[in-house]
């Protein structure tokens, strides 16, 4: 904004408005909110407003609220005719128009769509970066059968990032390959809301329930006998997959529960098949070993 022919008092508030939204936009998305004290509307949404930007502040968000009546000149500039406007504003231009978002749900959305496409660099961002490399070794140690050594890993990472859900969920997976099942579960009860619903806490809790219901079987001869005896034995082949799930032989589980699949997809309200959904998401759905499972699986269905 050019200062040339202005008053002091504008020349004034541009100072402000470069300090507080255009210098702190360089690395930050701010949020500008042309309010008014006798606006009902404003008032209602203001709560809403500072609510999510201090949930998002470690995402780079920054709320900055700028009454009308006493910035008349930034809110000409802005081409502010009603109120409330709100904009978010990025390296000191607006990237959006977060007028219409008027409950916390509509809010989060759009920044949640502008935020991936902005190259910000928050603390979170910089502690994900410098962490990942950890979190890959832990889960390359933990899929190698090293329990002990990748639950020592992951909990070591719980303090350094106790927010961050993959290594939530690689505590838990270790504490239940350990067979530590009581632990895990209070881990995962004990993790927030939100976190509780990211698609790697999902796999950790798919783990554990199938570790918690697939019991090691030492011996599995006996249920092999049952299913080559009468391999429409359903429940032999249930009981076989969940031997080798317990086992950690996923692909002899994966054998037994297509084998059900073929025979009659709809058994036992389809338990087969739930169950080997439930074993993808342990495994992970972006695993490789996952795709080929997914690939037989579809031959079956859609034979």
């Amino acid at each position: 904004m050019a200062t040339l022919g202005l008053g002091e008092q504008d020349k004034q508030a541009i100072a402000e408005f470069r300090r507080d939204v255009v210098d702190p936009s360089q690395n930050a998305l701010v949020i500008v909110d042309f309010w008014a004290e006798w606006c009902g509307p404003c008032k209602q949404l203001g709560p809403v407003l500072e609510k999510v930007a201090a949930e998002y502040a470690d995402k780079g968000v920054l709320l900055v609220k700028i009454d009308v009546d006493k910035n008349k000149f930034i809110a000409n500039q802005f081409r502010v005719q009603s109120i409330p406007t709100v904009y978010a504003v990025f390296q000191g231009q607006p990237v959006a128009d977060l007028t219409q978002a008027r409950t916390e749900g509509q809010l989060k959305q759009y920044l949640d769509q502008i935020l991936a496409q902005l190259p910000l660099e928050t603390d979170a961002s910089r502690q994900a970066h410098d962490i990942a490399p950890l979190i890959a070794m832990a889960e390359e140690v933990l899929t190698g059968g090293d329990a002990e050594r990748a639950y020592g890993i992951y909990a070591q990472l719980t303090d350094m990032a106790p927010d961050n859900a993959e290594v939530a969920s690689g505590h838990i997976r270790a504490l239940t390959a350990l067979g530590r099942i009581e632990e895990a579960q209070a881990a995962l009860d004990a993790l927030p809301e939100d976190m509780a619903k990211d698609p790697s806490v999902t796999r950790a809790r798919a783990a554990l329930d199938l570790a918690a219901n697939a019991k090691p079987v030492e011996d599995l001869s006996g249920i092999e006998a049952r299913v080559a005896a009468n391999p429409d034995d359903l429940d032999a082949l249930f009981e076989l997959a969940n031997g080798h799930m317990g086992n950690g032989n996923h692909d002899g589980a994966a054998d037994a529960l297509l084998a059900s699949i073929a025979k009659d997809r709809d058994w036992n309200d389809s338990a087969a098949r739930s169950q080997l959904l439930k074993l993808f998401e342990a495994v992970g759905l972006e695993d490789p070993w996952v795709a080929g499972q997914r690939r037989r699986l579809a031959a079956i269905l859609f034979a």
